[in-house]
Parts: structure tokens; C-alpha cells; sequence
């Protein structure tokens, strides 16, 4: 028997409109970002598919997209789950800066090393830095130790890969059709996880705001299927321009 999973990246959020790395900033969608998740809710509805449970990062802009989503769908108390091991990468001193302007000051290659390299961390956030996240109320419960000041995809492998394991597939091992709404990284980190891809090839894999993306997975939680809801075409291209925000 399959199991299914939907994964989708939050809609538009403000800052992916100004072109700046977010990371854990806590930022709101825009109009465009709210249109959709509503889009993403229809389209999952008119498939047919409904899920059981939903999981989410602790940011609002996947938490808005998430109810929104479920909303547009007609799903009414879909239990939901938020967590910050969700959350999408942290991009340490770089948060709030401009893409173009960043490759700008520091020169395009290392600003897409320090995108989309598997294993190398942007520049870490000094101690009393405000947009230290000891210093965000969210994570006031949590050991300091597992606060990141900086992070690169490797890493965000290794935080999410406890909650997917823990969380995530108990319950599809139950049956449970499973909604996780989170960010362009933390999704690329399960992408990595539920394809067996490469630390090489999965530097070249762009996730689109607002795309639901569908597995199928067997009973091991590999991936039997997975694909896009809606235009392809236009998934490709709003993936592509993800790439292309730094240049």
C-alpha cells in the first residue's frame, strides 16, 4: 500500500517579493503569496485528496499558507503540528540583506556558494546580534544549543531529519495523508531524503512557492511517484526563477 504525501512551500512571502534572505525571519505573505495558497488548497481539493494531519513550521508565512490552503480546500479541523525543525534554513548574517546587492558586494560566485553549496555556511551571527533567535520569544523554550546562527543545507538535513522520523512517518505508517507546509530548504532537505538524491545533484533542485508537490511512497518511505499539481510548465518556470534570484 502507497502512502501519500503533499508538500508545500509557503506562497509569496514580503521578502521573497524584496528579493532578501528571510531564513527565520517571521515575515507575512503578500497578496500574490496568499493567492497561492489558496490556489494550492483547490488544486489539492479538485485531486481528490484531503489530508489527515498537517504539519508546519512555527513561521507565519507557512502557517498563513497552511490555513489558507486547507481552507480554500473546503478541509475543516485538520489536526495540525508546528514545529521549528520545519523551519527553513538560516541564513546567519545574511538574513534581511538583498540577493543582487549581496552578490553585488561579495561577487556573484560566493553569494551562490553560500545559496546553494551543500555544505558550506553562510557567514554566523555574532552573539548579540538582534536577529539572534535566543532573542525571538518563539524559541524561548528551547536549549540554546539547538538555536543555529547560521546554517547550510547539510544542516537543515540534520534538524529535520529527527522530526521526520519521529513525527512525520508514524503517521503515514498509520494511513494518514500528511500535509507538511514549510520553506524552499527544509522541503529540498526531504526532497533529498525521500528521492535518495545526491549532496551534488540536490544543489540543483528549486522548489516553487505555492506548488503542491504529491508522493507517492512505498512502505519503506521511499518514493514510488511524486509530481506537481497543476501546470507543470508553470512550476518549472517559477522553480527556475528561484535560481535566478541572486544574479
Amino acid at each position: 500500500m502507497s502512502r501519500t504525501l503533499i508538500l508545500l512551500r509557503h506562497g509569496q512571502s514580503i521578502w521573497n517579493l524584496e528579493n532578501l534572505f528571510t531564513g527565520w525571519t517571521d515575515v507575512g505573505l503578500t497578496p500574490k503569496g496568499v493567492e497561492e495558497a489558496k490556489e494550492a488548497g483547490r488544486l489539492m481539493a479538485s485531486e481528490g485528496l484531503e489530508p489527515d494531519v498537517t504539519h508546519t513550521s512555527v513561521l507565519r508565512r507557512a502557517v498563513e499558507t497552511a490555513d489558507l490552503a486547507l481552507e480554500a480546500a473546503g478541509w475543516s479541523a485538520v489536526p495540525t503540528q508546528r514545529h521549528w525543525r520545519l523551519n527553513e534554513r538560516h541564513y546567519g548574517a545574511l538574513q534581511g540583506l538583498n540577493k543582487k546587492e549581496t552578490s553585488a558586494k561579495y561577487g556573484a560566485e560566493q553569494v551562490h556558494v553560500w545559496r546553494r553549496s551543500y555544505d558550506t555556511r553562510p557567514p554566523a551571527l555574532e552573539p548579540g546580534d538582534e536577529r539572534h533567535p535566543s532573542r525571538d520569544p518563539l524559541y524561548s523554550a528551547l536549549d540554546p544549543s539547538d538555536l543555529p546562527t547560521t546554517e547550510c543545507l547539510a544542516d537543515v538535513v540534520a534538524r529535520i531529519l529527527p522530526y521526520w522520523e519521529r513525527k512525520i512517518v508514524p503517521d503515514l505508517e498509520q494511513g494518514k495523508q500528511v500535509l507538511v507546509v514549510a520553506h524552499g530548504n527544509s522541503l529540498r532537505a526531504l526532497v533529498k531524503e525521500l528521492g535518495g538524491i545526491s549532496e551534488e545533484a540536490i544543489v540543483g533542485v528549486n522548489i516553487p512557492t505555492g506548488a503542491p508537490l504529491v508522493y507517492e511512497l512505498g512502505e519503506d518511505m521511499s518514493e514510488i511517484s511524486s509530481r506537481y499539481l497543476g501546470d507543470a510548465e508553470a512550476a518549472q518556470a517559477a522553480a527556475d526563477a528561484v535560481a535566478k534570484q541572486a544574479r
